[in-house]
């Protein structure tokens, strides 16, 4: 089995912010998932669990950070495209989402970021390392 990522996120409402994580891109996992939790795929080894605040704190070891106030992490995916990137973020724009900044074109990456529901921070990125600066 190769590895995988797991990130654990909780959230106000698993059922409004699966909404978001879908037009995202996300496909949701029913295996692990329930009415307190929902598995979302990103790819192969890439997967997002929406935990309830109540079903998270049963696995922190430290109080929750307030997501919509301060930053906790960023959390950064890649797409093959500039357009698959506009896709990504228009649809999540669309489901709810907020974009707390506008795009960022570094020449060889163009990224954009996506805030859910709870402030959870999203960077989707498009990279071609054909253009990045040599030395």
């Amino acid at each position: 089995m190769s590895s995988q990522v797991f990130i654990n996120l909780p959230v106000t409402n698993v059922e409004a912010s699966m909404a978001i994580y879908k037009s995202m891109g996300f496909t949701n996992n029913p295996q692990f998932s329930d009415n307190s939790a929902k598995c979302m795929v990103w790819s192969e080894s890439i997967f997002v669990m929406l935990m309830s605040t109540e079903r998270f704190k049963t696995f922190a070891t430290k109080p929750i950070a307030d997501t919509k106030n301060g930053l906790a992490g960023l959390f950064a995916l890649s797409v093959e495209s500039v357009d698959k990137m506009n896709v990504v973020c228009e649809s999540a724009l669309k489901a709810g989402a907020t974009e707390p900044s506008p795009m960022k074109d570094h020449g060889f990456m163009q990224q954009r970021n996506i805030e859910d529901f709870d402030g959870h921070t999203w960077e989707i990125f498009f990279m071609d390392l054909s253009k990045f600066p040599q030395q």
